[in-house]
């Protein structure tokens, strides 16, 4: 069963923020890197590790001290990953910064990346809690 805890990470490199399409398989929207916690893992650890495998980057994740909770009932075909009873997701925000020049390495969850304004890759996030997080980070 899957842990209803996940992390959100924004990437920033200078003042651009990249920002993610996921695969086919992964749902063809716009997202940044984010997952699941694994067995053991706390939201920190979880953050960095998918920021390596989302993107190949090893940095540290500063947290932002910003949670959002979803409902499971806006995404009932979730519900079976999940221990019966298990009505909302909980999202702790990181940030990590990359070094110039810096591109990543996708894994086989997203199929293309952009480099972004703060407002435009707002903008291109499909959810919106996640783009409201962007917008209070690029102040």
């Amino acid at each position: 069963m899957r842990r209803p805890e996940e992390v959100f990470v924004l990437v920033r490199r200078g003042n651009q923020f990249l920002v993610l399409h996921r695969s086919p398989r992964q749902g063809s929207y716009w997202h940044c890197v984010a997952g699941a916690l694994e067995p053991g893992e706390d939201f920190g650890e979880a953050a960095v590790r998918e920021l390596r495998e989302e993107t190949g980057l090893d940095a540290q994740a500063v947290d932002l001290d910003r949670t959002i909770v979803y409902s499971l009932a806006d995404e009932p075909e979730r519900l079976p990953h999940y221990a019966p009873g298990t009505t909302e997701v909980v999202v702790h925000t990181f940030l990590a910064e990359a070094p110039p020049g810096w591109e990543p390495t996708l894994d086989w969850e997203h199929d293309e990346y952009r480099w972004s304004t703060a407002g435009e890759a707002a903008d291109l996030l499909y959810w919106p809690e996640p783009a409201a997080v962007l917008r209070e980070v690029a102040g």
